[in-house]
């Protein structure tokens, strides 16, 4: 967290790349304390294409992905306020990912706040 203070001080954008769901947010919320801007943004996907996904993933086994993406599915299917944080990936490509999250970004629709 530290050091993603510092590049923001020094002018950077920084962006942390993660599974942070809202459960994880205390952290995030110091931040906005000490007056940083924030976004929160979930990428989601259909669950259908999320288990493709997964299972085409070699880290792990086809089982234990499986049983993983369904947790985390199940975690991630209902986020209550922050629903309109989501961007749905379903039939995106990487590149229109990354121009949708820039959009978002640039909006600031998905700012955090206190």
């Amino acid at each position: 967290m530290e050091a993603a203070k510092r590049f923001a001080r020094g002018g950077y954008d920084v962006i942390i790349d993660g599974i942070v769901g809202p459960w994880f947010l205390d952290p995030w919320i110091k931040v906005l304390q000490d007056n940083y801007e924030v976004h929160y943004i979930i990428l989601r996907a259909t669950k259908e294409e999320t288990m493709n996904r997964a299972i085409n993933r070699s880290k792990l086994d086809d089982n234990i992905n499986i049983e993983l993406v369904e947790k985390m599915w199940g975690q991630f299917n209902n986020l209550g306020i922050y629903e309109s944080n989501i961007i749905d990936t379903t039939d995106q490509s990487t590149e229109q990912s990354v121009s949708t999250i820039k959009a978002v970004i640039e909006k600031k629709s998905s700012l955090l706040t206190i």
